[in-house]
């Protein structure tokens, strides 16, 4: 029996992609809180522990009589508050639990995120497809590019640096590894005020061992390893996840500092 609320259609495979299409924001948005809170309840009652293994998507449409929309903006909510992780070809697993969130937002920073929130949305439909061209046409010689990016990173975040410029340079990479100048020429237009990171400084002064970096660099992982495979569906899929990932963080963050 679906623990959702009723009066949404049945959802079968070939109807996924048409009902999730006219399901309206609000409606995948409130259905999806919903599933959030059912999950939170499971973890909060013990009926799953860290390291369990969440049912699959389409496990959960059928359970909860709902679309592939809402379950995946409803992982993607438990991704940013950091209670499950995503790993691609694996499944989605429960986290141990982390004392206080990914990072605070003082309250004088709220203009500011609001426009790095609408930035967020601008890279989920430019940075996803760009992901999966980048697994079909990718050569070694991008690869190793993308590989050194993300080694610097992790140096960085492990030294105390600014791995700011070194995550810039993972997605430029990607973009370049298209094919298409035209990704190049958009982020390099764009530049570093792509990342949250130069934009909110609640974000870029986290300390290195900050759960928020760690997160980022699991996720920059993903991408990479899907690309790798040449694999450009669960490329675009990593891809959206993390930049989804992002924007939640960063709304849950402001949530907070309205509440202040």
């Amino acid at each position: 029996m679906s623990t959702l609320p009723k009066g949404l259609p049945a959802y079968t495979p070939d109807a996924v992609a048409t009902a999730s299409a006219a399901l309206p924001p609000r409606r995948v948005r409130g259905l999806a809180n919903v599933l959030v809170d059912h999950f939170c309840a499971q973890v909060r009652d013990r009926v799953l522990s860290p390291g369990d293994k969440l049912p699959t998507e389409s496990e959960l449409m059928r359970v909860h009589d709902v679309s592939r929309t809402v379950v995946r903006e409803a992982l993607s909510k438990l991704q940013a508050a950091g209670l499950v992780e995503t790993r691609h070809g694996i499944g989605t697993f429960v986290l141990p639990p982390r004392a206080g969130g990914v990072f605070r937002l003082d309250p004088s920073e709220l203009a500011a995120s609001v426009d790095v929130l609408a930035v967020l949305e601008l890279r989920i439909s430019l940075e996803t497809e760009s992901a999966g061209l980048a697994a079909q046409r990718r050569t070694d010689e991008h690869l190793a590019a993308m590989r050194n990016a993300l080694d610097d990173f992790a140096r960085s975040m492990a030294e105390g640096g600014d791995a700011v410029t070194h995550d810039f340079r993972f997605h430029l990479q990607i973009a370049q590894a298209t094919g298409n100048p035209y990704f190049a020429d958009i982020m390099n237009h764009l530049g570093t005020t792509l990342i949250p990171r130069t934009r909110i400084a609640a974000i870029r002064n986290a300390p290195p061992e900050d759960a928020y970096l760690h997160r980022v660099n699991r996720e920059h992982e993903e991408i990479f390893m899907a690309i790798a495979r040449q694999d450009p569906e669960s490329a675009r899929a990593a891809m959206r996840i993390h930049l989804t990932n992002s924007r939640e963080r960063l709304r849950l963050a402001q949530q907070a500092a309205k509440a202040v």
